[in-house]
C-alpha cells in the first residue's frame, strides 16, 4: 500500500470509497508526512511498546506507529472508515482496528487482553470536540498509560501547560499537571489537514507522573476546590467556596482555612498554584 499521507491520495481514497466527511466526528485528516513523522518521534515509541491510537482516520499515523511499535490497536467510531483502513493497513500485520466509541470502551479490559495489563503509550490525532473527556478518562481512572502524545486544538494545549495568572490557566491546567508533565512539542497550521480546520493545532506530549507533584489524602476534595474556584473566576476563592457550599461552611470557617493555609483573604483561584490548592485541601482535612 502506498502512503496515504498525501492530499491527492486522500482525495482519491475518499472518492473511491464514496466516503463523506462528517463534522460530528471531527474528521480532519493529516496530509503532511513530516508532521506525522514528528508525532511518532515525539512519542518516543519503540519496538517494545504497545500503542493505543484513538481515531485512526485513514490510517496515515497508524502506518507509522506500526513501523515503530511492537503492536498497535486503533479505536475508530466511524464504521464507514473500516473498509478504507482495511486497504491502507493491509501490509501492517501488527496493527488492528476496533470499531468502538473510545469513551465507551473498557480500556482496562483492552489493555489487559492486548498487553497483559502493562503500561501503554497513547498516540492520536484527537477529535477536538471530545478532547478533554478522552484525556480525563486516560489520566484519572488509574489506567496504565505511561504517556499520551496527541494532536489537539492549540488553545487546549496552551490551557494544559498554563501557569497561574495566565488567562488560559484553569481547572484543566491543574488536572493535567497533577497527573502528567505536559510539553507542547509542535504547532500545526490548518493547511496540514484535509479538510482544513478553522483553528490552529498543536501536538502535546503528556508523560504520566509516577507520583503526583503534591501530597493530598483527598484528591476528590482537591479537585472540588479547584472546580469551585474556576466555576466562579470573578469571585474570590472564599466567595466561590461559599457559593458551592456542600459542607455548610460559614464565612468565618472558610477564612480560617485560608489563614491556616497561608493564603490571602481575597485570593482568587486563578492566582493559586497546585501546591497552594493542595495545602488548602490538607488544612480542610485537618492534616
Amino acid at each position: 500500500m502506498s502512503d496515504p499521507a498525501k492530499k491527492g491520495t486522500v482525495k482519491d481514497l475518499l472518492h473511491r470509497y464514496d466516503f463523506l466527511i462528517r463534522k460530528k466526528f471531527g474528521q480532519n485528516f493529516l496530509v503532511r508526512e513530516d508532521i506525522l513523522d514528528g508525532i511518532v518521534e515525539a512519542s518516543g515509541v519503540t519496538k517494545e511498546d504497545f500503542v493505543l491510537e484513538i481515531g485512526p482516520g485513514l490510517g496515515t499515523l497508524t502506518r507509522r506507529l506500526s513501523a515503530a511499535a511492537r503492536r498497535v490497536v486503533a479505536v475508530e467510531i466511524d464504521g464507514d472508515l473500516l473498509p478504507i483502513l482495511e486497504e491502507t493497513l493491509s501490509d501492517c500485520g501488527n496493527a488492528s482496528v476496533l470499531r468502538q466509541d473510545i469513551l465507551k470502551t473498557d480500556l482496562e479490559e483492552l489493555i489487559q487482553k492486548e498487553n497483559d495489563g502493562k503500561p501503554i503509550a497513547v498516540v492520536a490525532n484527537l477529535p477536538y470536540y471530545i478532547t478533554t473527556p478522552i484525556l480525563m478518562k486516560l489520566l484519572t481512572t488509574g489506567l496504565p498509560v505511561k504517556s499520551a502524545t496527541v494532536m489537539l486544538q492549540k488553545e487546549v494545549a496552551q490551557r494544559m501547560t498554563a501557569g497561574p495568572g495566565r488567562k488560559e490557566y484553569g481547572a484543566l491546567s491543574l488536572a493535567v499537571q497533577y497527573y502528567t508533565e505536559p510539553v507542547i512539542v509542535m504547532k500545526v497550521m490548518p493547511e496540514a489537514f484535509f479538510p482544513r480546520p478553522k483553528v490552529e493545532s498543536a501536538v502535546i506530549r503528556l508523560t504520566k507522573r509516577e507520583t503526583p507533584p503534591v501530597e493530598v489524602t483527598d484528591e476528590k476534595l482537591l479537585f472540588r476546590l479547584i472546580r469551585s474556584s474556576f466555576n466562579h473566576r470573578r469571585k474570590t476563592l472564599a466567595n466561590a467556596l461559599l457559593t458551592e457550599n456542600a459542607e455548610g461552611w460559614t464565612r468565618e470557617t472558610v477564612q480560617g482555612f485560608l489563614e491556616e493555609a497561608g493564603l490571602a483573604p481575597m485570593v482568587r483561584g486563578e492566582a493559586m498554584t497546585l501546591e497552594e490548592f493542595a495545602r488548602l485541601t490538607n488544612v480542610i482535612r485537618g492534616i
